[in-house]
């Protein structure tokens, strides 16, 4: 994704714990990884379980979209860079996402399940997202690409902590920061010190991309069963609301943290 932090940024703590309690498969901040035992198995243990292979498919497929679409904006935001070398950044970061769909397109091939099958369930939502959210501006789509992406890296993490060790260990590797984070948090806080004005609607703009990158992730969980019953540990007769809760309020405290870093108002 194009900008999960690395360690560093404040805003990752809440996804990186996440991260650290799904390895252990210590119970905790995310939930019940130590009831289904998963996390402590390799993927031709846990494939077994004919749920769970359809929850890893259904999630390699989000990502793999995820990170085809994230590709296809760098590229398109590339056009709305002010100088050449800005350009280039964003041409470099395109570069990564396609690399990171790479590799899930190919580990979907390779567990036999076929990538554009996987990923198609997902398309509506991810394109319905970037449709609400077509950003204005250079700034609007450095702002996009640091809180939208974030958030969804967040998630994606906290799905982490329930996975195998060998997809956990793919899903963390193609979420890792590919440089968007510390290049938009300079150009923002650049903008805004040059006209403080500029604050305000880029706040105001954070607020929506929060809002619609919740809701898109909330749809994703919720229209796919096997997925959902993974992200709440393995709970068997549905949804357990409280603990999905308590991942969006994580979700929620890691986005203040990064509109700080932005130095705008969440």
């Amino acid at each position: 994704m194009t900008s999960s932090d690395k360690p560093g940024n404040a805003a990752d703590a809440p996804a990186e714990t996440a991260e650290t309690t799904g390895a252990t498969g210590a119970t905790g901040a995310t939930g019940a990884t130590g009831a289904t035992g998963v996390a402590a198995q390799d993927w031709a243990t846990a494939a077994a379980d004919p749920q769970y292979r359809a929850a890893v498919v259904d999630l390699l497929g989000a990502l793999a979209y995820g990170e085809l679409a994230a590709f296809e904006r760098l590229a398109e935001d590339a056009k709305l860079a002010p100088t050449l070398a800005d350009k280039a950044e964003l041409a470099k970061m395109a570069s990564a996402e396609f690399h990171h769909f790479e590799r899930l397109r190919d580990r979907l091939a390779e567990i036999g399940e076929e990538p554009t099958e996987a990923m198609e369930p997902f398309v509506a939502a991810y394109d319905g997202f970037h449709k609400q959210t077509d950003p204005s501006d250079w700034l609007e789509g450095l702002v996009k690409a640091y809180v939208g992406d974030s958030i969804a890296s967040d998630f994606y993490r906290e799905v982490a902590a329930r996975l195998d060790s060998d997809t956990r260990e793919l899903v963390l590797a193609v979420l890792d920061d590919t440089g968007h984070a510390g290049f938009a948090v300079e150009k923002v806080r650049a903008a805004i010190d040059a006209d403080p004005r500029v604050g305000g609607r880029l706040a105001l703009w954070a607020r929506r991309l929060m809002g619609e990158a919740l809701s898109q992730s909330q749809r994703v969980v919720a229209d796919r069963d096997a997925l959902s019953t993974m992200l709440v540990g393995g709970v068997a007769d549905g949804f357990d609301l409280a603990e999905v809760g308590r991942m969006f309020s994580r979700i929620t405290e890691a986005h203040t943290k990064r509109m700080a870093a932005l130095g705008l108002a969440a």
